[in-house]
């Protein structure tokens, strides 16, 4: 396989950098970077301070572990949020999808991942101890169980429901709108809300 000859050593870091973000192979991450040579300095900076900006000011909401711009975030912080409800989600970009819904008014906790041996990643490598504690203050009376419909996900909510089936709360997950197999931030909005108002409960759910 031959390798790209660049004329700068610059354009060849810019490149390598590109590269290395999710999805983007060497053709991509190139005709990233010329566009952004096309553009005014400013504009280029702006992009630039944003990123970096990001990365250094972006925090996890004290509360929920959703990504926010200070210690609570604006979910976690609206007073006509249901706070006896509880969704767990696997990352922020299933928050997202659920919000797009607009099904659902209770408030989130993001665990930050699933439990997956193959990757290494173990229930202590999650925020479960952090909902064991809010449920355990006794404020909840609902846990919907919203992870990805894969092995992995299924997983992750039967180890959530045998840590929390003995508080008085109930545990659901949702229907089975969102087929086996998918992750949530690719189901439709229309399938997505469907299966939030339509959840049931977790015992249940472990006959289907």
């Amino acid at each position: 396989m031959m390798t790209e000859k660049f004329p700068s050593r610059l354009l060849e870091n810019a490149v390598n950098e590109f590269a290395k973000l999710p999805g983007i192979g060497r053709k991509t991450a190139l005709r990233l970077v010329l566009h952004l040579l096309k553009q005014d300095v400013a504009d280029v900076e702006i992009f630039g301070h944003s990123i970096i900006q990001a990365r250094t000011e972006i925090k996890h909401c004290k509360i929920c572990h959703n990504i926010s711009d200070g210690d609570i975030c604006n979910i976690c912080s609206q007073p006509d949020r249901l706070p006896e409800i509880i969704c767990v989600v696997e990352n922020i970009r299933d928050v997202m999808a659920i919000e797009n819904t607009r099904q659902f008014t209770g408030l989130y906790h993001v665990l930050g991942g699933i439990i997956s041996p193959m990757d290494g990643v173990g229930p202590a490598d999650l925020e479960i101890n952090s909902l064991i504690e809010r449920v355990r203050s006794g404020n909840v009376a609902e846990v919907i169980l919203a992870l990805s419909t894969t092995m992995e996900g299924d997983t992750t909510n039967f180890f959530l429901y045998k840590k929390l089936k003995d508080f008085n709360v109930r545990i659901s997950t949702l229907a089975r709108g969102v087929s086996v197999g998918d992750e949530l931030e690719y189901a439709d909005e229309l399938t997505l809300g469907r299966s939030i108002k339509n959840r049931l409960d977790f015992e249940s759910s472990l006959s289907q």
